[in-house]
């Protein structure tokens, strides 16, 4: 995959907030639709090629989050306000040293999730699903436990 259409898919792992004008399905949202039930908050997202990470998309088109390519570490994203900007009747991505502006399709697949696709590039999507804040304040780590052998005053070692 070329290094601008995998830039594009990233935009929208990190917040494809779009439509086209006149949905096809009731599943597919409309730019406003996309922005109230999107903006603001967090998802988490798997795509197409292995990609996965966690976001949010504010009203003012700025995206935070993270990103993990194909298993490597997450690395923190932080796009500023205007990046995600509607054009007609899209959602479209505007990046400092990209060629081209990709624009975005959302359909919606639950209450809590939806696919965003690169327009024209169908098979170039993420799934999101809506995460709950208070369950991202913590990462859970493993419990470890280190057991000691009691010690005597005199070195000898207790086996109760």
């Amino acid at each position: 995959m070329g290094k601008w259409v995998h830039l594009a898919v990233l935009v929208a792992g990190l917040g494809a907030i779009s439509a086209s004008a006149a949905p096809a399905t009731a599943d597919e949202l409309r730019p406003d639709e996309a922005r109230r039930f999107i903006a603001g908050k967090q998802f988490a997202y798997s795509c197409f090629e292995g990609t996965t990470g966690a976001g949010r998309v504010y009203a003012d088109g700025s995206v935070v989050g993270y990103v993990r390519i194909r298993g490597t570490a997450p690395r923190f994203v932080a796009m500023p306000a205007g990046t995600l900007k509607v054009n007609g009747e899209q959602w479209c991505a505007y990046v400092r040293g990209m060629p081209f502006s990709p624009c975005f399709n959302v359909n919606r697949t639950s209450q809590v999730s939806f696919r965003g696709s690169v327009s024209g590039l169908g098979f170039a999507y993420c799934d999101f699903h809506r995460r709950s804040t208070r369950a991202d304040l913590t990462r859970p780590s493993p419990l470890r436990l280190r057991l000691r052998p009691q010690h005597s005053p005199t070195g000898a070692n207790h086996a109760n």
